[in-house]
């Protein structure tokens, strides 16, 4: 069955997602600074804007969470296939 939202509903929606500073991120963040390296954030000129630059060495970190790797523990409910638009 498929669920339509309306356009206010799914604004409402889409506006709750974070895309910076989420739990994984903010874990990374933390453990590449005790380890001494300093970077830049969500660099905008970069494709993606990913989540950690480090310019004087030509890389980049991008921290996906558990609904992009589609783990299959039981105990996270983000990691679970979605049950509508399954085709996408």
């Amino acid at each position: 069955m498929a669920h339509t939202l309306t356009l206010e509903r799914r604004s409402v929606n889409m506006r709750a997602i974070k895309s910076k500073d989420t739990k994984p991120e903010l874990a990374v963040r933390r453990l590449v600074h005790s380890m001494g390296y300093r970077y830049r954030l969500h660099r905008k000129d970069l494709p993606g804007k990913p989540d950690m630059v480090f310019p004087g060495r030509k890389k980049v970190i991008s921290v996906h969470g558990c609904f992009w790797h589609q783990h299959e523990l039981e105990q996270c409910l983000d990691g679970r296939r979605p049950k509508s638009n399954t085709g996408y």
